[in-house]
């Protein structure tokens, strides 16, 4: 008898689960939800209003801010792709060959991808639900609870999602085209907020809790100016206007999965399958290499397509030719330079930045454009201050997560060795891909400086004061990244493995943090100096030259690790190959 999970739809399902499994986007969106959910924890409006951290309340209350603030990009990022792949690397004849029919191939895409999906979510409440064992100044736990966060996350989080990625499975495999999905989901946020304070404000409440889909306008309005004992006790229940919306959800998903079935078509789609679309830290630079003397163009088209996907033919980066002598200052600046160039348009390739870049924008200027700015001692240090704190956790995550994956690209796509064999020194490699990392994040710098000017500007929070923005973000910002980069490239050298040096990393972060919110927050260990200025400092004050010789001090240590990188960087000098 044959097993019911010995099906086409179920070998679909865990050869997507499988794919999604050696991607580092899932494992990036994980730590990422659980991060948040240790700032919601220890940090939220539960602490100042005596609420439970795991009460009915609690819990309902931060899904749907988590579901709008964090999930609609990540939905994208996950859903958009799945069958694109398929026609892009040229397997759909095969695939298509087997005894799988098109419900199956198309809905176990959907649900393998949907799984890996929800799995990242999860990270937010299994977070949530650990954190029931510590205790914590001003946290208040109760008794251990189980089901409330399975509910509601069901119910508040996946349900709302599973219509936003039925959206965007339907839009990216009938257009074949990745872009388009990322650009939904980056326009989600203005869409969706025009959608409330436009058509939902006037509405009566019912209807506005009905038609909003990730239900930010419903609660429980029984627990408002009720005491925190009260509301530690309340159990939420939902009403129909919830179950009805629910089901809206659902049946706008079946819709939109039904209308796939029927437009969706084998043939590929002329000129619609784009090149390089997989939304992945890791595979911007798939069958891409380049040689840092020649930097010749061999192909026009980045895969020049042979008898089968497997006899693709690899494409030379094209760029400036610079000179074949392997000695003298000026000739290894100029190998610099373009090996610096290659790896930022190899930064620039990778699509997640689609979706990384305006989350970090909109969440790093949030507070500032939606909330007053304390005009003490000034509206520009406030809105520079500000935001300069909002950065920080997307400084680490971008530093870590790129540099790691420039580190171990080449290897992962087997030019390394094609690559050491170039005549060049060893810090050309090591310092492009160091640049390339902090030019990246500079220009998110740059650009989260830029908005909150704008915003200043636009809620007349005059005058705008250019030299306190330029303090804090030289003085503070900058070396921070500086100090990042170079940390991160020293520890992917020394520790060889990428998953090790992520381990590494960011168990290094979790436990120094853990230590400043204790009250552990010495200069010498907290070089970020999290929690330790404030603008008055940047103007004379009284730690002015603390925070100067501390400056002087992350920026030595990132010169050291850039020192020990080199030291421990695998590829010896001596066997390089020369070009005569």
């Amino acid at each position: 008898m044959r097993s019911p999970f010995h099906t086409p739809f179920v070998a679909v399902f865990q050869n997507e689960v499988l794919l999604n499994s050696k991607r580092v986007a899932p494992y990036a969106m994980a730590i990422l939800f659980g991060g948040n959910a240790l700032l919601w924890w220890g940090w939220g409006p539960a602490t100042g209003r005596g609420w439970a951290t795991n009460s009915d309340v609690f819990i309902a209350g931060v899904l749907p801010v988590y579901s709008f603030l964090t999930l609609p990009l990540f939905t994208a990022l996950i859903m958009a792709d799945p069958v694109i792949r398929d026609f892009r690397t040229g397997i759909d004849p095969l695939i298509f060959s087997k005894p799988v029919s098109r419900a199956e191939y198309l809905l176990g895409k959907f649900s393998g991808n949907f799984f890996v999906l929800v799995c990242c979510q999860a990270a937010f409440v299994l977070t949530l639900f650990v954190l029931q064992a510590f205790r914590k100044p001003g946290v208040i736990v109760q008794g251990v609870k189980v089901f409330p966060y399975l509910k509601h996350f069901l119910v508040f989080v996946v349900l709302s999602h599973l219509v936003l990625a039925a959206f965007y499975f339907t839009v990216g495999t009938l257009t074949r085209n990745a872009k388009i999905v990322y650009g939904l989901g980056v326009s989600f946020y203005p869409l969706y907020i025009t959608y409330q304070t436009v058509l939902l404000k006037s509405l009566p409440s019912r209807w506005r809790g009905v038609l909003d889909p990730l239900l930010m306008n419903w609660g429980d309005k029984s627990s408002k100016g009720r005491s925190a004992e009260w509301v530690n006790q309340l159990i939420i229940a939902y009403d129909s206007d919830l179950i009805v919306n629910r089901g809206f959800m659902l049946l706008i998903a079946a819709v939109c999965l039904t209308i796939l079935y029927f437009r969706f078509t084998i043939a590929e789609r002329p000129g619609s399958v784009e090149k390089f679309s997989t939304l992945n830290l890791s595979t911007a630079a798939e069958r891409v290499y380049y040689d840092l003397d020649s930097f010749q163009e061999t192909h026009s088209d980045p895969i020049e397509k042979a008898d089968s996907p497997e006899k693709a033919i690899l494409r030379v980066v094209p760029l400036p030719e610079v000179a074949r002598a392997n000695e003298g200052i000026r000739a290894n600046l100029n190998k610099l330079i373009a090996a610096l160039a290659v790896e930022f348009r190899l930064l620039l390739s990778e699509h997640s930045l689609v979706v990384i870049m305006p989350l970090a924008v909109l969440i790093s200027t949030l507070e500032v454009a939606f909330w007053s700015v304390s005009p003490d001692p000034s509206y520009s240090a406030g809105y520079a201050g500000n935001t300069a704190r909002s950065l920080l956790l997307f400084l680490l995550g971008i530093t870590i997560f790129y540099t790691g994956e420039a580190m171990h690209r080449d290897r992962d796509l087997r030019i390394e060795p094609l690559l050491w064999s170039q005549a060049g020194p060893n810090y050309v490699l090591l310092l492009s891909k160091f640049l390339a990392t902090l030019l990246l994040i500079l220009a998110l710098v740059f650009l989260v400086a830029v908005i909150a000017i704008i915003l200043q500007g636009l809620k007349h929070n005059g005058p705008i004061e250019l030299t306190a923005y330029a303090r804090i973000y030289f003085v503070i910002v900058v070396p921070n990244a500086i100090f990042l980069a170079a940390a991160a490239l020293m520890l992917n050298v020394l520790l060889r493995d990428r998953n090790l040096t992520y381990a590494a990393t960011i168990g290094a972060c979790a436990g120094l943090f853990y230590l400043y919110t204790q009250g552990h927050n010495h200069w010498l260990y907290n070089p970020l100096l999290f929690q330790l200025w404030n603008y008055s400092d940047l103007v004379g004050g009284r730690n002015y030259s603390q925070i100067l010789q501390h400056r002087i001090y992350i920026l030595t240590l990132a010169a050291l690790f850039l020192g020990l990188a080199h030291l421990g960087f695998p590829r010896k000098s001596k066997t390089t190959l020369r070009v005569r």
